[in-house]
């Protein structure tokens, strides 16, 4: 990148004085020339969270790292670039601590069905490792490292928010597969990397590929069945290991392998579970096995404090809080005393688990609209958390609980050079992101987007992408689900998660006039169901009807971000067939 169009996006971007003797219209003009190694950002006030704040001070970045922090009498080196950051505030590199940025849209990705950007299998669930015994789904030696396939559009969107770096991982299956902590910038997955093979991942949904295992039940069972061979193929290697003559060699299996780290306790198994319940079995299920888990989304985790922290079990904790976004419509009912509860609640579970002494890190939770990210962290601020401990859950604590605070999460000599930074302070409702660092080479933010790129979710051409908030009226009762969609042309993707569980949709479609249909595993009490929802999106409102076979049919309504506060007024839902 040329260093004068560099230099002039900074400054122009967020107000900086580029103070360089060297910088004139007539050499902006010139050949171009290799980007600034050395910058130093002067006037500054620092929040470093490792020490106390710095009213005025520098930070000197060099190859990618921070090369020295302190007051303004630091001296700055000759071959620095200046930035003078007056008015601004600098903290550490924002950490998304749980997600799929970066993964291959619409489920893509996988060694045996063509290596990255190959098409996802029909379920839903990526494509396997070909040497595999065991189905895609099943599969934990897939790596987020294989997968991933990072673009400028897709990384603006966590930008935006002041992320610099996240943990990711393919997000879809039971097993699968290992995480990596990630920069958010660049097109070089090698050098994106800071640390690969983080964690292994699980989740908790039943395969929909007409086969095993498509409930809850058969989940588990499973996922015991696996961890059991894992078991015995340790046993049986270390047998082989220890006296091979005269001994069948036995057979290497990737599957079974990829898992012994975790079920040695070394690894840590990351298991996404949101419910109380959820997350009281996949804590059983780790004790059994002796895994080391950290718990992802964990909205009621609160709700488990005691055990969480008696066990010293992290929580990647979501801040993708329900709320209602927008005015209902005219005829739209009135919201039960359960979604209202939840919305009340949502917020108050980060102070909860402060209080309660669990360690945990805020994570995005799959949002769709960035804008929202600081929102809803300033929310728990309201509702309990202080600015200071949400600070630290968006940076040192994630940094520590995913292995990498040698490396980022505060504003240290020697560490990584990712900086967020902002004009105001950002956990006001004042504050902005206007500039980033990452990997030491600065990032002109752009306008914060829904999904992963610009602009506001009503400006996509699409009826049916965004992040809605659902009343789902089942068997008298009501419950709160996210739907986060995603419209390609007529498919529709995406996932649900709140009160129904947690599960990927499936078969999904979306006419021109708004009308959809997709199929969807659901929770309800003991049991997992295939659930059938028909309806219809209208600007920013959605209505329609769930069947499932053996209950009465069900309806749902709910709402997205307006940008304008409007919402359309439901067509009537088509009937269910």
């Amino acid at each position: 990148m040329p260093f004068p169009h560099q230099l002039l996006r900074v400054a122009t971007a967020v107000g900086f004085c580029v103070c360089t003797p060297s910088f004139s219209p007539v050499f902006a003009q010139s050949a171009p020339r290799a980007v600034p190694a050395t910058y130093a950002l002067t006037n500054a006030r620092i929040v470093p969270v490792s020490s106390a704040i710095i009213e005025k001070g520098t930070i000197i970045v060099r190859d990618g790292l921070i090369a020295a922090v302190g007051a303004t009498t630091i001296t700055i080196p000759g071959d620095a670039r200046i930035i003078d950051a007056t008015g601004l505030t600098v903290y550490p590199g924002f950490i998304d601590a749980f997600g799929s940025i970066g993964m291959p849209s619409g489920g893509a990705a996988a060694r045996a069905g063509g290596g990255r950007g190959a098409p996802a299998a029909a379920n839903g669930v990526r494509a396997g490792a070909a040497n595999s015994a065991y189905p895609p789904g099943l599969q934990p030696e897939m790596t987020a490292l294989e997968l991933l396939q990072p673009d400028a559009e897709t990384l603006s969107g966590p930008q935006s928010a002041g992320y610099t770096s996240a943990l990711t991982a393919q997000g879809s299956g039971i097993f699968q597969g290992t995480s990596a902590v990630i920069n958010l910038a660049g097109a070089d997955v090698n050098a994106m990397v800071i640390r690969a093979n983080v964690a292994q991942h699980i989740g908790f949904t039943p395969l929909r590929n007409g086969g095993f295992p498509n409930s809850l039940m058969g989940v588990f069972a499973a996922l015991r069945q696996e961890l059991l061979d894992a078991q015995h193929y340790r046993d049986e290697q270390a047998a082989y290991a220890k006296s091979p003559r005269g001994m069948k060699r036995p057979d290497f299996d990737p599957s079974l392998d990829a898992l012994q780290s975790a079920i040695a306790g070394k690894q840590p198994v990351v298991m996404f579970a949101s419910s109380q319940r959820e997350i009281e079995r996949a804590l059983d299920l780790a004790k059994e096995f002796g895994l080391k888990p950290i718990i992802a989304g964990g909205s009621e985790a609160y709700l488990v404090a005691a055990r969480l922290k008696q066990d010293n079990v992290p929580v990647l904790l979501s801040t993708n809080f329900p709320r209602r976004t927008s005015a209902p419509s005219a005829d739209a009912d009135p919201d039960p005393i359960r979604v209202l509860r939840e919305r009340v609640e949502a917020p108050k579970g980060p102070g909860k688990l402060s209080q309660a002494g669990v360690r945990f890190a805020l994570q995005s939770g799959g949002i769709n609209n960035w804008t929202d990210v600081m929102a809803n962290v300033r929310r728990a601020i309201e509702s309990g958390l202080t600015a200071d401990q949400a600070l630290r859950a968006m940076t040192v604590q994630p940094a520590e609980i995913l292995g990498v605070a040698d490396r980022l999460g505060t504003i240290e000599t020697g560490k990584i050079a990712n900086l967020t930074i902002s004009r105001g302070d950002l956990f006001d409702r004042t504050g902005r992101v206007t500039q980033l660092f990452i990997d030491g080479k600065p990032i002109v933010v752009r306008v914060a987007t829904a999904g992963g790129g610009g602009g506001s979710e009503n400006a996509d051409a699409s009826v049916a992408t965004g992040t809605w908030t659902m009343s789902v009226n089942l068997d008298a009762t009501d419950r709160t689900v996210t739907l986060s969609a995603r419209q390609e042309g007529t498919r529709l993707l995406g996932s649900i998660q709140g009160m129904l569980g947690s599960a990927e949709i499936n078969n999904g479609s979306v006419g021109a006039d708004g009308t959809f249909r997709f199929s969807a595993s659901v929770t309800i009490k003991e049991g997992t169901e295939e659930a059938t929802f028909v309806g219809s999106f209208d600007g920013n409102a959605v209505r329609g009807r769930l069947t499932i076979v053996g209950h009465a049919p069900g309806i749902f309504s709910g709402t997205r971000p307006a940008r304008d506060g409007a919402v359309g007024r439901p067509r009537t839902p088509p009937p269910a067939r």
